[in-house]
C-alpha cells in the first residue's frame, strides 16, 4: 500500500482540480444566465427618453425613444445575417431635442447600398449600445467607399459629428420600407458552460476509473 501513496496523492490532486473546474463552470453558468436575464429585461423594458448624462457600462442596452430628424450622410457597416445574407447596417446622425446622436437604423442588401435612404422627421425606439466589435483581425474601414467593418461608436461619432451615443433601432415611425431593423437581442451572448461542466466532470469520472484500473492492475501484479 505504501508504494501507492505518491500515486494516490497525485491522483487526488488531479481529481480535486477537475472537480474544482467543474464547480467553477457551474457558478459561471448561473452568473451568465443571470446576466442574460438582466440584459433581456433591459432590452424589453418600457422605453425612456435618452438620458442627458450617459455611462456606457451603466446604460448599455437601456431601452430608449427619441423624436427628431435624420440628417446628413449615412455610414454603411458591413454585416452578415442568417436570414438575409450579406448587407450593410445603416448608421445616421439623428437630431433630437438639441442633441445630435447616432442611430443604427438597420439592414439593407448589398445591391441597395446606393439607394437613397428616407430622411426627415421620425420617432426612433431602440436600445443604447456601445458595441465592442474591433480587434486585431478587423480590417481598417474603407472610408473612400464608405464601407466600415465595425461599429466603433467613437469613430462613428467623430465622422458624423455627433455625441458618442448609439441607438440600435427596434422600429421607426414612420416605418422605412427600405431598411430592416436589426434590434439587439441576447443571441450573441454565448452560454456554453453546460458543455464545459460535462467536460470537466466527465474527465473527473474517467480519472477515477483510470485510477481504480491502475491500482487493480498493480495489485494483481504484486500478488503474482
Amino acid at each position: 500500500m505504501k508504494q501507492n501513496w505518491s500515486f494516490l496523492l497525485l491522483s487526488a490532486f488531479v481529481l480535486a482540480a477537475l472537480i474544482s473546474l467543474g464547480n467553477w463552470q457551474v457558478r459561471r453558468m448561473a452568473e451568465k444566465a443571470e446576466y442574460i436575464a438582466d440584459v433581456e429585461a433591459r432590452l424589453d423594458a418600457a422605453p425612456v427618453p435618452v438620458p442627458a448624462r450617459l455611462a456606457p457600462e451603466a446604460d448599455q442596452f437601456l431601452s430608449v425613444t427619441a423624436t427628431g430628424a435624420f440628417t446628413g450622410p449615412d455610414i454603411r457597416v458591413l454585416v452578415s445575417t442568417r436570414d438575409y445574407g450579406a448587407g450593410y447596417r445603416i448608421i445616421q446622425a439623428f437630431e433630437s431635442g438639441g442633441r445630435r446622436i447616432l442611430v443604427d437604423r438597420g439592414y439593407i442588401r448589398v445591391a441597395e447600398k446606393d439607394t437613397p435612404r428616407p430622411a426627415g422627421a421620425a420617432t426612433v425606439t431602440g436600445n443604447l449600445h456601445w458595441p465592442d466589435e474591433r480587434d486585431s483581425y478587423t480590417p481598417e474601414n474603407d472610408l473612400t467607399n464608405n464601407t466600415w467593418y465595425a461599429r466603433d461608436v467613437s469613430a462613428l461619432a467623430d465622422t458624423l459629428q455627433t455625441e458618442e451615443v448609439l441607438i440600435v433601432a427596434r422600429h421607426e415611425t414612420p416605418e422605412s420600407a427600405k431598411i430592416l431593423p436589426l434590434p439587439l437581442d441576447t443571441s450573441a451572448i454565448p452560454n456554453r458552460h453546460l458543455e464545459y461542466i460535462i467536460t470537466w466532470y466527465g474527465l473527473a469520472a474517467v480519472w477515477v476509473l483510470m485510477t481504480a484500473y491502475f491500482l487493480k492492475r498493480r495489485s494483481a501484479k504484486a500478488n503474482t
